[in-house]
């Protein structure tokens, strides 16, 4: 029986994995959950699981939590401080990290410290603070197991196969909303625009981050560190269908793909499951209606978040957190209708182009990158 806390349980990968959960009745039990805000959403999620203790973003939350939830005594504990502790306390031997951005970067190291194996779904976590919190885990012998359909796509690719024998990772995007779109149209496109994402359904943050191709360049960072593969063997390719999840080449010439529908449940479920595989609930492919398979380089001229993150990773230290920090505010931005979709990767070059980079050697420094990027941003945009 393994047990798992989720950490953003009211978010899409969230949902997901009690859905997985719920499929592996008896193989899964849920002891921890956190939200943030969505505290209704929440209240539902512990009347059905009934977990050991809960995070919630604010003391009003708890409160309400406790009104919607009157006969479960769990523990229910508050704020960023409150979240670290229930990745790091409970009975879960797994936690799932779903939370947005790179306030998931300190739970995932109490859970790591703690001795808990690691589902992670935050990419910002590994972008940020890659080497401190592989070496968390490697000190501890523990598994960052990846549930980003490319990462976990990588990751079955490699099953059983020496580190030695890769040549290159390609990483596949399905090129988002604009991926068609010139210049001049991309810079009048409204925060609806960037939300119609053709063929996943994911939070706000992310499909935005899908229609600049900022995701893919996080996920290089994070491929960098969960494989062990320089940035120079890490390529991306653009494939519309998000069939092809990701393909591993290696040394010989042999390219081995992972293929399944857009769906999240699988890579979840496979998290939970590792190394073990069990009957699926998610959509499956039926190779005879596929059709055509497409793949086309990126534009980095219209794209140019995904050589920004390149940059940042070969600036290396803290500078992957100051992108990461200057992305994550420029989004928020974008979505309120404050700047228009260019302007993000701007803010981004603005913020790289200042930064120098110190050792990501401790969560002060790495978070202390973060605050200086994000009040840089604040003041080009006028709002500090």
């Amino acid at each position: 029986m393994r047990r798992l806390t989720i950490l953003g349980s009211t978010g899409s990968i969230g949902r997901t994995a009690l859905d997985v959960a719920r499929h592996l009745a008896g193989e899964v039990t849920i002891v921890g959950l956190a939200a943030g805000t969505n505290v209704a959403l929440l209240a539902r999620q512990v009347h059905e699981v009934r977990p050991e203790a809960v995070a919630v973003g604010s003391a009003a939350g708890a409160r309400a939590l406790r009104d919607a939830v009157p006969g479960w005594r769990g523990n229910v504990l508050v704020g960023p401080e409150g979240l670290a502790a229930l990745a790091g306390g409970t009975g879960a031997d797994m936690v799932l990290v779903g939370v947005v951005g790179v306030a998931g970067l300190e739970p995932t190291l109490a859970a790591l410290a703690a001795g808990k194996d690691i589902a992670l779904a935050t990419k910002e976590v590994l972008v940020a603070g890659g080497a401190l919190v592989t070496g968390a885990a490697g000190r501890r012998g523990k598994r960052i197991l990846p549930i980003d359909s490319e990462h976990s796509a990588i990751f079955q690719c490699l099953a059983g196969q020496d580190a030695q024998a890769v040549a290159r990772l390609w990483l596949t995007a399905s090129g988002g909303p604009f991926l068609r779109l010139d210049a001049e149209a991309m810079a009048a496109v409204t925060p609806a625009d960037a939300l119609r994402h053709p063929t996943w359904q994911m939070g706000p943050k992310v499909t935005v981050d899908s229609a600049t191709l900022m995701n893919k360049g996080l996920e290089v960072i994070e491929a960098r560190w969960l494989f062990g593969v320089p940035a120079e063997r890490i390529e991306v390719v653009i494939h519309p269908q998000s069939v092809v999840h990701s393909c591993v080449e290696f040394v010989d010439g042999s390219v081995l793909a992972q293929l399944g529908a857009p769906d999240m449940h699988l890579p979840v479920q496979y998290a939970l499951t590792y190394p073990r595989r069990h009957p699926g609930t998610g959509a499956r492919l039926d190779l005879r209606t596929l059709g055509t398979l497409g793949f086309e380089p990126p534009d980095a001229a219209r794209f140019p978040c995904l050589g920004l993150a390149r940059e940042a990773l070969e600036m290396d230290g803290t500078a992957p957190a100051a992108l990461n920090a200057a992305n994550e505010v420029s989004v928020r931005l974008f979505l309120e209708g404050r700047i228009r979709l260019p302007e993000i990767a701007r803010n981004v070059r603005r913020v790289l182009g200042r930064h120098t980079p110190g050792p990501a050697t401790s969560v002060e420094a790495i978070l202390a990158a973060d605050r200086e990027a994000r009040a840089l941003v604040d003041s080009v945009v006028g709002i500090g």
